[in-house]
């Protein structure tokens, strides 16, 4: 079992893979990360969307394992050619998440987001990007795709509020 986060505004103890917004990393699913700062962060930046948000960190546990025997997985092991492709796609509104149903990779978090908005505007090349991206070792992400993997394989453990 793999311990996962979810930091929002909102206590998710039942994920719904359908809810996410459209033209994100990995397509629109059910975010998680196993790295809890970078739960906290999301729920940072989402908490400053509303005027008297609480940040909420919820916890899981994800048979992980089990998962990606069963399912169609994609892991990105670096900002590299294909995830950079992959994330420009899928914030072109392109479905190519569509064939998976838990993609694991690095985040386009403020980081690297700069690089690889010049590169979608074409104020840079690929090269250039990928020269870039080198330089940064990728914060985790796992979206969930598939509703049947989150009711099958994520399990609620407790959720916690961020402190002011």
């Amino acid at each position: 079992m793999r311990r996962v986060y979810h930091g929002s505004v909102e206590l998710v103890e039942q994920p719904l893979v359908h809810i996410g917004r459209d033209n994100l990393d990995f397509g629109k699913g059910f975010y998680v990360t196993d790295v809890l700062k970078q739960a906290k962060t999301w729920a940072q930046i989402k908490s400053s969307y509303y005027l008297d948000a609480t940040g909420i960190i919820s916890y899981y546990l994800f048979d992980f394992d089990k998962a990606v025997a069963e399912f169609r997985f994609k892991k990105f092991e670096r900002y590299d050619r294909e995830w950079l492709h992959f994330i420009v796609d899928c914030r072109n509104g392109k479905t190519v998440w569509k064939a998976f149903d838990i993609i694991e990779g690095g985040v386009a978090n403020d980081r690297v987001i700069d690089t690889v908005e010049n590169y979608m505007a074409g104020m840079i090349d690929e090269e250039r990007a990928l020269g870039l991206l080198a330089m940064h070792q990728p914060n985790n992400q796992i979206c969930i795709l598939n509703q049947e993997v989150v009711d099958k394989y994520l399990i609620f453990e407790k959720s916690t509020k961020m402190k002011g």
